[in-house]
């Protein structure tokens, strides 16, 4: 890398448009790893609220003092929810309290002044206790205590309000049994009542408000690896993602046990986030739904469990049936069950991904079958194909990859999704990748990328400013590609600060705060600004994509009037460009620059959230031709306006 050049000649085609960018280019890739979803976006605090984890207790614990007398247990007879059968039995003997306390994920995040709805379904089995429902701090402060009481003999569910007096991220629920009597409970909930939009059950405000605040273009749910399962047993199935919550079956997640290094023997989904809530996500934020589909495998990195083609069939259905979930008339079978959800109107679906990191001729073979289905019933949906992992990280790789595409360009999908976890300088050195790409075929998704630091899957990779300025470069590639890259997104979205299984991650939280790391910021910085049509960027030398550490894109955002510069400086020296603006004749004199930048090693964190993050400034002096200064190791986003 060139540390000494203080000077280059940069300009920009004005009266040269190119391809028009898709108005879904950056978007983001959603996955339950991490605690993504249960202990992460979806605010339920209750671990294991139906008792059906395979150790029926587990995340909850016996409150016994030593003058109680009674037992627990679980039972199967008469359930709240045949679906999910396991309740908790409590029979007490004394007037003593006996009991049980919930953990959490990693403990409860409660603030002080917000208010948290306690629910349960109960049942009065002999007796006339009462229940004590309270929160206790990590030091064991009692935050708030209420009681319930006059039980029903038959199930139902009974409500109240917890308002804890202090704030903690490690509070722990009790629900204690008073008096002498046995009670029977399940579908123990407790959710804070400030969620996303304020939903009853609903997502954690504060992480749903950075995916807003980066306007996406398109979500890509339910994942990732979750979408084949490492067994197809324990493959994503959404139809037991929606309806009723007790009518939806727990599986276990499969980075419970991916990783030695990084176990999580807690790790299972209780789709309390779903493909209705997915969906609502997605109408919420303005972005397009991605869904991706199991296409009859399990992960090829473990079991490679096939379903034989002939077999195919409910497979093939599930994804015809969830078009018409997402599409459908409030008439249809499936449109109708959106409709009982509170969603008459279609969520308006235009593309499905069908597989997720398949390779190999049996994916090609299976794809066929699906592609021939939907395409029968829906030919107005375009189809994601996949290439596989990375070729660095699969048996392989590259002769996998070049057979996938030479199949995709005669097979047609319309997008075909590439995953890239590579080094930082990799993805600097590969801002050209597209540029002699072949455009006889279908087109490209960069569906999943990030700069490891150290290595794929290790636990010391960092979400540092130099990985996020090497996929800042990466990005001027993408963007000036984009009549062949229609779509991109960074992988994986959420990390929990004291329940990760994979790193680097684009956001990170605990139970009560999250932060977008540089990472988020570039992405962010590329959506925000991403214009409607490609300018073409030529630098000194005649090169038109970057010279040495220097990476330029520029696009026009019409409706605004104005002209986008996007430029990122690897290198450890300012860099002062003489822009010139060719077929802009008149421009307005101040723009505006949003920069980011900082040392190589620089991270956010809870604590400092901020650390790299964007700085606006006013550009004076702005005409067709004007100098402009890049700080060192730096993404400079310059609007510039255009006059009529």
């Amino acid at each position: 890398m060139d540390k000494t050049r203080t000077a280059i000649s940069l300009s920009i085609g004005a009266d040269r448009p190119g391809a028009r960018i898709n108005p879904a280019m950056w978007g983001i890739f959603f996955e339950d790893i991490n605690f993504g979803a249960d202990g992460g976006l979806y605010a339920e605090l209750v671990k294991n609220r139906s008792f059906e984890f395979p150790e029926p207790l587990t995340g909850w614990s016996k409150i016994s003092p030593s003058h109680a007398r009674g037992q627990l247990s679980i039972r199967q007879d008469d359930p709240f929810a045949p679906a999910n059968p396991n309740y908790l039995r409590i029979e007490s003997r004394a007037a003593a309290p006996l009991g049980v306390a919930n953990e959490g994920f990693r403990g409860m995040g409660v603030r002080q002044g917000e208010a948290y709805q306690f629910s349960a379904q109960i049942r009065n089995v002999s007796g006339s206790p009462a229940l004590r429902i309270a929160l206790y701090s990590a030091r064991g402060h009692l935050l708030d205590s209420v009681q319930l009481q006059g039980f029903s003999a038959d199930w139902k569910k009974y409500t109240t309000v917890l308002n804890p007096q202090n704030t903690d991220a490690h509070a722990t629920l009790y629900v204690l049994v008073e008096g002498s009597g046995v009670v029977d409970i399940d579908m123990v909930s407790l959710f804070p009542e400030h969620t996303w939009r304020n939903r009853a059950g609903g997502l954690r405000a504060d992480m749903v408000q950075l995916l807003a605040d980066m306007k996406p273009g398109f979500l890509r749910f339910p994942g990732g690896c979750i979408v084949e399962g490492s067994e197809l047993a324990y493959r994503y199935q959404w139809k037991n993602t929606i309806g009723p919550l007790e009518n939806r079956q727990l599986v276990i997640n499969r980075w419970n046990y991916e990783f030695l290094h990084r176990p999580a023997p807690d790790y299972y989904q209780s789709f309390g986030l779903g493909f209705f809530e997915f969906f609502q996500l997605c109408e919420d934020l303005a972005t397009q739904p991605l869904p991706i589909i199991n296409c009859g495998m399990a992960c090829q990195f473990n079991s490679c469990e096939l379903v034989p083609l002939d077999q195919l069939g409910p497979y093939v259905q599930d994804a015809l049936d969830l078009i018409e979930f997402a599409n459908g008339p409030a008439d249809s079978t499936w449109g109708q069950v959106r409709a009982e959800m509170g969603h008459p109107e279609p969520f308006n679906m235009n593309m499905i991904g069908v597989g997720n990191e398949q390779w190999g001729p049996q994916y090609v073979e299976r794809y066929k079958v699906f592609a021939a289905a939907i395409k029968a019933r829906y030919p107005e949906m375009q189809l994601v194909a996949a290439t596989g992992s990375d070729a660095t990280i699969f048996p392989n790789g590259k002769a996998e990859i070049e057979y996938l595409w030479s199949q995709w360009r005669a097979l047609g999908p319309e997008i075909v999704d590439e995953h890239f976890y590579r080094n930082p300088e990799w993805f600097a050195e590969n801002a050209n990748l597209y540029d002699a790409f072949d455009r006889n075929g279908p087109r490209v998704f960069v569906g999943e990328y990030a700069a490891q630091s150290v290595g794929v899957a290790s636990p010391d990779n960092r979400n540092n400013w130099q990985t996020a300025i090497s996929e800042a470069a990466f990005m001027t590639g993408l963007e000036r590609n984009a009549d062949l890259v229609v779509m991109s997104c960074y992988a994986p979205l959420f990390g929990h600060v004291d329940a990760w299984q994979w790193t680097p991650d684009m956001i990170w939280c605990d139970n009560l705060r999250v932060y977008g790391t540089p990472n988020y910021y570039v992405q962010k910085a590329f959506s925000i600004n991403r214009g409607d049509v490609v300018l073409p960027v030529q630098l000194a030398g005649g090169q038109t994509d970057s010279q040495p550490g220097f990476f330029a894109s520029a696009t026009r955002d019409e409706s605004a009037g104005e002209i986008i510069l996007k430029v990122v400086n690897t290198g450890a020296e300012p860099v002062t460009a003489a822009l010139r603006i060719d077929g802009a004749s008149q421009l307005k004199s101040t723009g505006l620059a949003m920069t980011l930048s900082g040392g190589l090693a620089d991270e956010n964190s809870l604590d400092e959230p901020r650390k790299v993050a964007p700085v606006s400034a006013t550009v004076s002096g702005v005409k067709p031709e004007f100098s402009y200064t890049f700080k060192p190791h730096s993404l400079t986003v310059l609007r510039l306006g255009e006059t009529a």
